[in-house]
């Protein structure tokens, strides 16, 4: 039996991996592998496989036996690749530690530089370089990275000294503290490690750097790494990978620089060498948002009207490198890059290269260009842009016109525009988001710890940090609105204060931010909803050739009917009538309906809402023109519909000529244990048939009224609901039919059933003997098969998904072998029955890509979703398509 390969080495020119091995490599060393196999200037170094973490969890938290040995190779021969020995005193091999799962996930564990560094290879370094500042700068920046990712040290007591420093000396950089300054800090910090934990800061290279393996390990279970895979449906067993790399400074002068560039721009995808560089500095500077760093090329510094030269200009010869490489990795990846690099005394080096995040409207941009340029074809373009994603172009942009007060500027940093309250924690973010109240986060520089308030929030601003801090990376990837390195805002979070000027803005007042511009306003500002234009009809027009699934929406009112239609809609495949029931105009006659103990009674309040009804429709029927408008007769139980406050219920009995106390009674005989499995659906049509006669009569009536005006109409779908009989679908359609028969020139229509039941599928060959189409009304489905209560579920289904029980909440995609089964089942028996038989789902699965791509696979006609999803619907159902 051959032994497992715990560790791939990469550099000079050559790696054991290559990039196609992110599953094992991550995304990082897979990366690092290819460039070197490229030939790019790439620090030497090795990558232990996500393979390892599995073992590590699998085993109680230990390493296969074989590892040390291999990692100790791996290091010696870095050592001899650059000239250096790990923990050599007077010529020391210095690391960085990286984590690096199979995609970029914000909740790892951050990098760590200058691992190998203790009190003797410091004093080595100093010597070996000439530069004594540079050798304690890297040492202070190793304790504090170390003991803050590693050891768990609190940073902010690293922050203080630091800021301490800085004004004993009267300086505002740490750029301009020497080297008996950083001497000193270094052993204040190593001081603080000893008070905080009560033991030493490490000085043994090799125990530094298992503790750091051990951390990466041990943050792909860390509460916010699980957060960002719960967001993002990211299983456990994935694992991560380790990275360590030769160090390559940054911090060794003017000639010196580290920084993040994009082959496109990350918010909008234009074709411009986009990104952000310090000089004199290392990688987690730009990042972490701990200084505000300058732009790569001169184009966008011009653009953004920035004083500080770019790297174009600041560093010519390096930057015309950088270019080309970016170029030479955008061809041979086909896709748009993002990377990591450093100029160590003019020299360049690559730290990474990946895909790069990007907003939606970056996606779309890049996918319709690359299509255009000849990098990918028209089906790979489809497939590059993430469906969930476009929700992120749904989104209301300010109105151009609309008054607003502006208060601070920053960097757009996440496109779309936000208004909330300002909150300044993640925590207040997530309590008061909870409650339904939009929330803007507001804070100095957002961390991985805030990921869960980040999430929570409308958008996000920050007073520090760039276009690839982390609340840059982390908003864009969630489609929040961000404005970043807004500079003039002082930030009180203790007092819960925001001060810009002499404007003071306090916890829980409003604020508007726009994430495009840079912008934040004071108070609410106008929002204008998105249009479907340019490269997005592009990609709808190519989506709609490529799938074979329609996709209509779910729609009750003129309004829906006509988004529907402007996103793209081919029909109706659930309008809700009871929607219609609680409208102001109405509710007062479906109560006195509801009220009558006589049929005739009843029958007189229906009266009064039929044209209402004919109104509904005929608004419907004219705004899809044309296309299918499937309608659910009344579904829910007649209790719903009855006040509940006693002003309302005398207000009620009144008009009704009755007492409260009766209307009281009725609502009480009326009032059910379990109503979502009680007197509701085509159980209601079968007790009060007229109920369901006036309904139908108005949908004909409607299409009548409609066509009269030579407005196109599609045949009408009639649905039931609830049906779990052929005997309750066959008495309610004989009713349907008799009132059919009884009106001149009736349109066309057809009569289906809502497969909600698991009786209903299981029985579906015999219930399409009567049925002329199934619609699986899946939100129900998942209730009754799983006998879960969707308004109940919240409170445990969380942890059934973060314990691995289940994949994913139920409710938000398909259960595929259970409900799925049942799907698959109806339809095979029911096409048995009547083989043109027209199948989808009008469930809010209608529009999950997960769901849609089910619903493809099993062969169903058409999805139905809100309007708002119906563009990622057409898309999901696209790459369905190409998938299979």
């Amino acid at each position: 039996m051959t032994a497992n390969k715990w560790v791939y080495s990469f550099g000079n020119g050559a790696a054991d991996g290559e990039g196609s091995m992110k599953n094992l490599l991550g995304g990082k060393g897979a990366g690092l592998a290819e460039m070197s196999r490229l030939g790019l200037p790439v620090p030497p170094g090795f990558t232990i496989t996500t393979e390892v973490c599995t073992h590590y969890y699998a085993n109680a938290q230990t390493y296969p036996a074989d590892l040390k040995p291999a990692v100790e190779t791996a290091v010696a021969a870095i050592g001899k690749t650059v000239g250096a020995g790990f923990g050599d005193a007077k010529n020391p091999l210095l690391v960085s530690v990286r984590s690096g799962a199979r995609v970029s996930m914000p909740g790892m564990m951050d990098t760590v530089l200058n691992l190998g560094l203790n009190t003797a290879t410091t004093e080595g370094l100093a010597k070996l370089t000439g530069d004594a500042r540079f050798a304690y700068d890297s040492y202070r920046r190793f304790i504090h990275m170390y003991s803050d990712v590693v050891l768990g040290v609190d940073h902010a007591g690293f922050e203080a000294i630091m800021d301490d420093a800085r004004d004993t000396k009267g300086v505002e950089l740490d750029t301009e503290l020497d080297a008996e300054d950083l001497k000193i800090i270094a052993e204040q910090f190593k001081a603080r490690v000893q008070e905080e934990l009560g033991r030493p800061f490490p000085e043994d290279v090799n125990e530094q750097l298992w503790g750091a393996v051990g951390a990466v390990f041990g943050s792909w279970n860390s509460h916010r790494a699980i957060t960002y895979r719960k967001l993002n449906n990211f299983p456990e067993e994935w694992g991560t990978a380790v990275t360590v790399q030769a160090m390559v400074f940054g911090n060794r002068g003017e000639t010196s620089a580290t920084g993040v560039a994009f082959t496109r721009d990350p918010a909008t995808g234009e074709k411009i060498f986009y990104g952000e560089f310090l000089i004199n500095a290392q990688g987690e500077d730009v990042v972490a948002g701990i200084r505000t760093p300058q732009p790569i090329s001169k184009a966008v510094r011009e653009r953004q009207g920035g004083r500080r030269p770019s790297m174009e200009e600041a560093m010519p010869q390096a930057y015309a490198e950088l270019k080309a490489i970016g170029d030479r990795l955008e061809a041979h990846h086909r896709d748009m890059q993002d990377v990591e690099f450093t100029v160590q005394e003019g020299k360049l080096y690559m730290l990474q290269a990946r895909a790069g995040k990007r907003t939606a409207e970056a996606a779309l941009r890049i996918a319709i260009d690359m299509e255009k340029e000849g990098l990918i074809d028209r089906d790979t373009a489809l497939l590059r842009v993430d469906p969930a994603a476009l929700d992120q172009l749904l989104h209301p942009t300010l109105d151009p016109d609309a008054p607003r007060t502006q208060i601070a500027a920053g960097l757009g940093a996440s496109p779309g525009a936000a208004t909330g309250e300002a909150v300044f924690t993640a925590e207040e973010a997530e309590k008061i988001a909870a409650e339904g109240r939009a929330v803007i986060l507001v804070r100095t520089e957002t961390s991985p710890e805030d990921i869960h308030g980040m999430h929570a929030a409308k958008g996000i601003l920050t007073a520090r940090g760039g276009m690839t801090s982390h609340a840059a990376v982390v908003a864009r990837g969630m489609g929040r609105p961000c404005v970043s390195g807004a500079g003039m805002m002082k930030i009180d979070v203790t007092k819960g204060e925001m001060f810009v000027g002499s404007t003071t803005v306090k916890r829980g007042d409003i604020i508007t931010i726009d994430g495009a511009a840079g912008l934040v306003f004071l108070g609410a500002v106008k929002m204008r909803q998105p249009e479907l234009t340019g490269d997005f009809a592009t990609l709808m027009e190519w989506a709609d050739v490529a799938r074979r699934l329609k996709v209509r929406a779910n729609a009750d009112t003129e309004t829906d009917a006509a988004t529907a239609r402007k996103f793209g809609a081919e029909g109706i495949g659930l309008c809700r009538t009871e929607h219609m029931f609680f409208e102001p105009d109405r509710i007062l006659a479906v109560r006195q309906m509801i009220l009558a103990e006589e049929k005739e009674a009843r029958e007189a309040a229906l009266a009064k809402l039929l044209p209402m009804q004919c109104g509904d429709f005929e608004a419907i029927f004219a705004a899809m023109a044309g296309y299918p408008v499937t309608i659910r007769l009344l579904d829910p139980p007649l209790h719903e519909f009855l006040p509940q406050k006693e002003e309302e219920i005398a207000e009620v009995a009144a008009a009704a000529g009755t007492s409260p106390a009766k209307l009281r009674a009725r609502a009480i005989a009326l009032h059910e244990a379990n109503p979502m499995l009680g007197h509701r659906g085509c159980r209601l049509g079968i007790t009060y048939p007229e109920i369901y006669e006036m309904q139908a009569r108005a949908i004909f009536e409607a299409a009548l009224a409609v066509a009269a005006r030579g407005v196109k109409l599609a045949p009408v779908e009639i649905m039931i609901p609830l049906v779990g009989f052929k005997s309750e679908l066959d008495f309610l359609k004989s009713r349907i039919d008799a009132v059919a028969v009884g009106i001149r020139g009736c349109p066309a229509y057809s009569v289906g059933t809502m497969i909600e039941l698991p009786r209903a599928a299981l029985r579906a060959g015999e219930i399409a003997v009567t049925a002329e189409f199934f619609s699986f009304g899946t939100n129900d489905l998942t209730q009754t098969t799983l006998g879960v209560s969707r308004d109940d579920a919240a409170g445990f289904l969380g942890e059934y998904v973060g314990k691995g029980l289940i994949p994913r909440d139920p409710f938000v995609s398909i259960d595929q072998d259970g409900v799925g089964e049942l799907i698959r089942i109806a339809s095979e028996r029911g096409r048995m029955t009547r083989k043109n038989l027209k199948l989808g789902i009008c469930g809010e699965h209608g529009g999950d890509p997960a769901s849609i791509k089910f619903c493809h696979d099993s062969g169903l006609d058409y999805v139905s979703c809100s309007p708002f999803r119906v563009p990622v619907a057409r898309l999901a159902a696209a790459q369905a398509a190409l998938r299979k």
